[in-house]
């Protein structure tokens, strides 16, 4: 192709005599006269001080610029947010988060759009940036490629921020001590990087590289190495090539490409939320991808990888003996991957995978097949009377496959997690936290506070926590989020009582309040909707036209 057929974003406006005010517009940033010529690169960075997952992000953005330049493209840096949830967690400003997703994916679109960027390259590093970047660059429709901003490495003592959050927890126990806790505080998180469990950035990040839309390796790479500069370099000059070959997301995010993500997501015991995200990413192209897809894949994909949060290892040290390649190649082989699936390479996954060498013989991160962690999947979709839409569990199994319990009913995570520091909740409770759907909370926040107070104490393997909510990667225990319908809107949730009793079966993927319908019925009655919690702004916008969470939680679905 020549480069006129490469500009046919950027010629709209860049060319011409009526183009002559944006060319000085442009001048003024650093454009030559030859640079109206080139295709022109977005490179969307989520820098920000606002936390250490983006805080390197600048430079990785510097590199990709340099090489979009040298491929032949002119590239132009712009900025999209961030919002921290490790800093917002168990607060208000939480609800922020999964918003945060929709306004990254609008922003990314509005620039890109509004320049006429003929290609882009994203860059994220916290977790709502990656798919807030790839459901933008899915929507335009461009050559694009996403780069993971990397992992941090484990603070001192083996430890990153859930230790912190379970440090609170271990400290109303009275198993520490505030100076205890400060050490931990202080030496958890050692510098840049997203969090360094299977938690929810390093889930998307590799779900990301197995849909193929991130070069091979971006992944598993740690945030200050080698690696990744390079990585941020090579996505610089592969967007050309996908110029030149007309390759655009559609043609790689597929449904058989998001049937890998999925069963990535699942190999490495990842996050609740790559439920909703890739729910949400597919969406953005027209693909469905729905809950009945997660226990299709679910049932004949095992659990291979012993990451945090269930496990023992973090994402530094799965870096270290070859990432997530080797796994994709040992599915690959078993045949449970689309070896023809696209990539942002211009190849398909098979031809990445072609020469990728297996993990070292004395790792135990990664089980083989005939030792899994988990048979099956530990992502279970439940359905019953309390989710007749469905609802999202993470179960390992180290947890048991049933709970039976008392309900203990907390209207707002605030409510759950004092009632948990302060002693209220007991072994065999099941904690239920609502009107924290994308509607009623607004925003669906992560409760990973209450969670992280229930392990540290000491009742992870006693108690139950279902909420409509949502979970953090890092939450683990007995816990079920995504509740739909959520309360807000009516769901049954909404018209539990202390002291029911519930019933959640992983097995049978069952969860049910057991409480005869005549009493149902005169709850229902009595019932009326509680006054929106917010009626200006951003949260207020995202209540009045998101999805539920079966639906991804998305804002633009009008269908």
């Amino acid at each position: 192709m020549s480069n006129e057929d490469l500009r046919k974003h950027s010629s709209l406006v860049v060319d011409g005599i009526e183009a002559a005010p944006g060319r000085a517009m442009l001048r003024a940033v650093g454009f030559k006269s030859e640079d109206f010529q080139k295709p022109q690169i977005g490179i969307a960075s989520t820098w920000a001080m606002l936390t250490p997952c983006n805080m390197h992000i600048d430079r990785l953005a510097r590199e990709a610029e340099q090489g979009a330049n040298e491929a032949g493209g002119k590239a132009v840096i712009f900025n999209t947010i961030t919002v921290s949830d490790g800093i917002a967690n168990g607060t208000e400003g939480m609800k922020y988060s999964l918003v945060s997703r929709e306004i990254i994916a609008d922003s990314i679109e509005a620039v890109a759009g509004c320049e006429g960027f003929d290609g882009i390259v994203a860059i994220g590093g916290c977790d709502k940036n990656m798919p807030g970047c790839i459901i933008g660059m899915a929507r335009l429709n461009r050559p694009a490629i996403f780069v993971y901003g990397g992992t941090i490495r484990p603070g001192e003592g083996h430890t990153d921020i859930i230790s912190v959050f379970e440090a609170v927890g271990q400290h109303a126990r009275g198993e520490l001590n505030a100076i205890q806790v400060a050490q931990i505080e202080e030496v958890a998180i050692p510098g840049p990087g997203s969090c360094g469990g299977m938690y929810t950035a390093n889930t998307m990040a590799s779900a990301i590289e197995a849909l193929g839309m991130s070069l091979p390796g971006s992944s598993a790479q740690d945030a200050i190495s080698a690696a990744k500069s390079s990585d941020c370099h090579r996505a610089g000059a592969a967007v050309l090539e996908l110029l030149r070959r007309d390759i655009k997301p559609r043609d790689i995010m597929t449904k058989r490409a998001f049937e890998n993500a999925i069963r990535v997501v699942i190999a490495l015991a990842g996050s609740t939320n790559a439920v909703l995200h890739l729910i949400a990413m597919a969406h953005a192209v027209d693909v469905d991808i729905s809950l009945d897809d997660f226990v299709r894949l679910g049932d004949i994909t095992p659990v291979l990888a012993d990451l945090r949060p269930s496990g023992r290892y973090m994402m530094s040290e799965l870096v270290a003996i070859g990432g997530i390649q080797p796994l994709m190649k040992r599915m690959l082989d078993a045949g449970m991957l689309h070896g023809d699936c696209l990539t942002v390479t211009g190849r398909t996954l098979a031809e990445n995978l072609a020469d990728v060498a297996d993990y070292p013989a004395t790792q135990d991160i990664i089980r083989p097949f005939s030792q899994p962690v988990k048979k099956d999947s530990h992502l279970v979709i439940l359905r019953g009377n309390l989710a007749s839409e469905g609802a999202v569990a993470k179960i390992t199994g180290k947890e048991g496959l049933q709970f039976s319990g008392t309900a203990r009913v907390y209207d707002s995570e605030e409510l759950a997690l004092s009632g948990i520091l302060e002693g209220e909740v007991r072994a065999g409770d099941v904690v239920v936290i609502r009107f924290e759907g994308p509607r009623g909370g607004p925003g669906m926040r992560e409760m990973l506070s209450p969670t992280s107070a229930i392990m540290g104490k000491g009742l992870g393997k006693e108690v139950a926590l279902i909420t409509d909510g949502r979970f953090s990667g890092g939450s683990h225990g007995f816990v079920v989020g995504h509740i739909t319908p959520e309360a807000f809107e009516g769901g049954l949730l909404a018209l539990v009582e202390n002291g029911d009793r519930i019933h959640i079966d992983a097995e049978s993927r069952r969860i049910e309040l057991l409480v005869d319908d005549a009493v149902l019925n005169q709850r229902r009655a009595r019932w009326q909707r509680p006054a929106p919690r917010y009626r200006r702004g951003a949260l207020a916008k995202y209540a009045a036209t998101a999805a539920s969470a079966s639906f991804g939680g998305v804002t633009d679905k009008f269908d």
